[in-house]
């Protein structure tokens, strides 16, 4: 499926480079970095070896500046159910065969399998490249209940009001949302003039947000709401719209809004740009359990957390992605027989079954960004899974 992670990853580095400014909350990473060496890791990522992604990708704040998403006291409990009915020896081959490093089933809010791998461990974290999209659309859910903004049908530039006369004039939040802005995109990863590739080269205007001074420049290819075209740097844009609008960083109004009340168990890590803004279509580092307790947290509705109605109409399918029986919600991917959930690049996914109660959530370090036959292998275990729950 065309857009199934992010192309972030490709210009990380030159979206990382020269963090010189403080982030709004704790930094993990070093402040004494090499920006030129974090340069070229970064826009190497696509092309790590298997050594080093099974080694960098729990560990990302070793090596990219970023903000502190802070737990609570309180923990929302997983507690252990029925261990699911399936071959261990069946779950070890998909883990091994798909370079998977943590695996685990909760259903109606019981842990029913959790498996991990290739160094990871339940005390750690682990990348989460777009899956992170998911997570930035809950905010502007989240800052709709809040009050900070009023409707999803409210003009982008209302919020970003640098985007007026630009290509930007006229489109919603909501279509910022399903990605059919209309504005013209290359999301090519391997093409180096790509809009992904290149978003951060150009000079930034002083004082003006990064993402914006490039996103502006941007011309328009087709109506608002008409044509769905992958856009890493529309979640990045979505990510500023809520810091603006709530005056906070994606952070630490995650943290305000989920992580505290809703009782994360671990501390979360999100990477920012070089104006220290977290990058709201990628790099989210977060523990296994706690990409669950996300599930949990969608099937429940989201009460007290986001607007009513919200998690309803943000996984419902308002978008078509060319693929029949799957579709684009609110920066969530909706799948056949009901099931939506999130996705990134290297095999992270979260996919919730919202008949059957179920949150599959996986953290891996496949052996390539993405690929017609990982994503079959993996929604093929998936199945597996799911049957072996309702047995």
């Amino acid at each position: 499926m065309r857009g199934i992670g992010t192309g972030i990853a490709t210009a990380l580095a030159l979206a990382l480079a020269g963090c010189a400014t403080t982030p709004q909350s704790r930094p993990v990473a070093s402040p004494s970095v090499d920006t030129a060496k974090l340069q070229q890791v970064g826009a190497a990522i696509l092309f790590w070896d298997q050594a080093k992604r099974d080694a960098t990708f729990p560990a990302m704040e070793t090596v990219f500046p970023g903000n502190v998403v802070k737990r609570g006291r309180r923990v929302h409990s997983l507690p252990a159910g029925t261990p699911l009915p399936i071959d261990a020896a069946t779950v070890d081959a998909f883990m091994a065969q798909n370079n998977t490093a943590g695996l685990i089933v909760v259903q109606d809010g019981k842990v029913r399998l959790e498996r991990y791998a290739r160094g990871y461990s339940a005390s750690g974290r682990y990348t989460s490249f777009s899956v992170a999209k998911s997570f930035t659309s809950t905010l502007v859910g989240a800052a709709i209940k809040d009050g900070y903004i009023k409707s999803v049908e409210e003009p982008v530039t209302k919020y970003i009001p640098e985007l007026a006369g630009s290509g930007y004039d006229g489109v919603s939040i909501a279509q910022l949302l399903t990605m059919t802005s209309g504005v013209k995109w290359n999301e090519d990863y391997t093409d180096p003039k790509s809009d992904v590739a290149g978003m951060y080269l150009r000079p930034v205007p002083a004082g003006m947000d990064p993402t914006i001074a490039y996103m502006r420049t941007l011309p328009r290819d087709t109506p608002p709401g008409q044509k769905w075209v992958y856009k890493t740097g529309e979640t990045n844009l979505i990510g500023v719209l809520v810091s603006k609008a709530t005056k906070k960083s994606l952070a630490s109004y995650l943290s305000e809004k989920v992580w505290q009340p809703f009782g994360m168990e671990q501390d979360a890590f999100w990477m920012v740009d070089q104006s220290g803004q977290d990058i709201g279509g990628c790099c989210l580092s977060v523990a296994l359990r706690d990409y669950a307790r996300m599930g949990v947290l969608v099937l429940g509705g989201g009460k007290g957390v986001v607007a009513p109605g919200w998690f309803a109409a943000a996984t419902a399918p308002k978008a078509d992605v060319g693929r029949p029986g799957f579709g684009y919600g609110y920066q969530w991917w909706t799948y056949p027989d009901a099931r939506y959930g999130a996705q990134g690049i290297f095999g992270q996914s979260i996919l919730i079954d919202p008949k059957r109660r179920i949150v599959i959530a996986m953290s891996s370090a496949w052996p390539k960004a993405t690929g017609p036959d990982l994503s079959a292998a993996r929604a093929a275990f998936q199945q597996k899974l799911i049957d072996a729950a309702v047995r």
